[in-house]
């Protein structure tokens, strides 16, 4: 089976800076460990970030919701250390995609931003790909987003949540209940 893995957000800001969800940290040393282990079962890997620039309308003092996060070029921004190797220097290609780079829209799912999504929707095709292994963060907000788009161009068959990959603001109550209640598959 021709695999991709699509990783949400793995981002500094949310594991150890101004957006942290508990146990980000220990779920993305896990994902790195499995990515040794694990890498021949992907014909491609994808990782998400949120790219904002300052003025963005997620941001609490633009009248979002969010404190700044991600910043676009910042620390914060930057892909989490311990995954960098595993990413980056394995047999399968890793390619970064970026979502939230408008300032005037809120892009929780990396398939609401066109250029990632026609690019997602290209690695699909060309590499033949059966199943997307979904994890990242967080699991109520941008990974739950990334999987009800992607369903909907896709198909629910065509994903699989890895979820001791998966950290959320809720503790995964959301996310479980999607899941659950639209009988999508799951590894834990």
């Amino acid at each position: 089976m021709n695999r991709l893995l699509l990783i949400v957000d793995p981002q500094i800001d949310f594991i150890s800076g101004s957006l942290a969800v508990n146990g980000a940290a220990k779920a993305m040393d896990a994902l790195a460990d499995y990515l040794y282990k694990r890498d021949e079962l992907y014909q491609y890997k994808i990782v998400t970030n949120d790219w904002h620039p300052l003025n963005h309308c997620s941001f609490q003092r633009n009248g979002g919701s969010w404190p700044v996060h991600c910043v676009q070029y910042s620390i914060g921004a930057a892909i989490y250390p311990k995954l960098l190797e595993p990413l980056f220097n394995i047999n399968s290609t890793t390619k970064v995609l970026t979502k939230g780079n408008n300032p005037r829209i809120e892009e929780y799912s990396v398939f609401k931003n066109r250029s990632s999504a026609n690019y997602i929707n290209r690695i699909i095709n060309m590499k033949q790909i059966e199943q997307i292994d979904l994890c990242g963060i967080a699991g109520d907000y941008c990974v739950l987003d990334t999987l009800k788009d992607g369903i909907k161009f896709y198909g629910k068959d065509m994903f699989n949540v890895l979820m001791p990959y998966v950290v959320s603001i809720d503790n995964g109550k959301t996310l479980n209940e999607f899941v659950k209640n639209n009988s999508i598959k799951v590894t834990y």
